[in-house]
């Protein structure tokens, strides 16, 4: 297949199957205690930031309905229409994530699941610089990666006759990515699916008293 804008095959991809992708995967009970954990890390009424939040289910509205005050952002214009409709008490913007801004220091924690790897690789690191810049000293970045180096397509993903794209590195340069960007990495671990897996990372903006 080839590819001239991997983007535009990422948004029209989740355009597409946006209600087919939540039944796919277990969300739910998968994400639930990494979200927990996040929640012990951050103060009330935190200011969080879900980069890749497709349908807002369930990060965005786990976060709001504990009190958080939620921004998402996606690519897709149809997961971020259902999200303003599952998620009403969140904030949700329609943008690319590498060009969306936001200002220093806005957020008490930055979630990016299953996301960075629908992006470009030779963006993700000046990505991650700037989820750095937008994160609270002793702010938390929670994120998923790939566990191995890989980039290619399905053309019909999920079996829904549409195609998707991956891109990403392996968890070592990852790590060392996000240490180039400034962060802490707290804890990594590898989260199985399939025949592979991704990796899940802890990362911390350092504070004046690290």
């Amino acid at each position: 297949m080839d590819i001239d804008d991997p983007k535009d095959v990422v948004r029209r991809g989740y355009d597409a199957l946006s209600r087919h992708y939540e039944q796919s995967y277990a969300t739910e009970t998968k994400y639930r205690p990494w979200l927990g954990a996040l929640q012990q890390r951050i103060p009330a009424a935190a200011t969080v930031l879900d980069l890749g939040c497709g349908s807002g289910v369930p990060v965005a509205r786990t976060l709001a309905s504990a009190g958080h005050r939620v921004t998402g952002v996606d690519i897709s214009e149809v997961q971020i229409s259902r999200a303003r409709q599952l998620v009403p008490e969140a904030e949700f913007r329609r943008a690319d994530a590498t060009a969306v801004e936001f200002p220093a220091a806005a957020f008490d924690a930055v979630v990016s699941l299953y996301a960075l790897i629908h992006i470009p690789l030779a963006e993700q690191p000046p990505l991650l610089a700037r989820i750095a810049t937008w994160l609270r000293p002793g702010g938390w970045f929670l994120g998923t990666t790939g566990h191995s180096a890989w980039t290619g397509t399905d053309e019909d993903w999920l079996g829904g006759g549409v195609a998707m794209w991956w891109s990403h590195a392996d968890a070592a340069t990852y790590r060392d990515w996000l240490i180039g960007a400034g962060l802490t990495v707290e804890g990594e671990e590898f989260v199985p699916e399939g025949d592979g897996g991704h990796a899940l990372f802890w990362a911390r903006r350092p504070s004046a008293g690290d």
